[in-house]
């Protein structure tokens, strides 16, 4: 016979272990605006809303093919507006796994929803890429950084 307090204990360890295999979303930004979420072992990149407003109203948007590779740091795109033109960086390595194909009809997602709808690329993160992930700035950082 099994107890009260045993199956609130059992119960426990069900919805912990359903939990404990959950893994949460990180985000973290650079210095230069770009922002990547990691979430097992993929990276999505894009500007920041910060970067889209200085930016203005976003009219194309250049991005890589899927299969393309780069170095943290390298430049991966870039984004035309009504101001400017302007180079997009990847904030760690790896491999481009999905483009951002709704911004090739609809650049001015990036202005509305950057961090959302607005991103530019899916990244398979290379061999360092989570822990080079992490060591750029937090959302609190980055926000007293502007």
């Amino acid at each position: 016979m099994i107890s009260i307090g045993s199956r609130i204990g059992l119960q426990s360890m069900k919805m912990m272990s359903r939990t404990s295999s959950v893994r949460c979303m990180s985000t973290y930004f650079t210095k230069s605006h770009e922002f990547i979420k990691v979430e097992s072992g993929v990276g999505t990149i894009g500007i920041t809303q910060h970067a889209a407003d200085a930016l203005g109203d976003i009219v194309y948007v250049s991005l890589p093919d899927v299969g393309d590779t780069f170095d943290a740091g390298e430049s991966f795109g870039s984004v035309e507006s009504v101001k400017a033109a302007s180079d997009v960086y990847l904030p760690v390595g790896g491999e481009v796994v999905e483009v951002n194909e709704l911004l090739d009809d609809e650049p001015g997602t990036v202005n509305s929803s950057p961090l959302e709808s607005g991103w530019f690329v899916k990244i398979k993160l290379d061999s360092d890429g989570e822990a080079a992930a992490s060591a750029l700035m937090d959302e609190t950082a980055y926000k007293s950084s502007l």
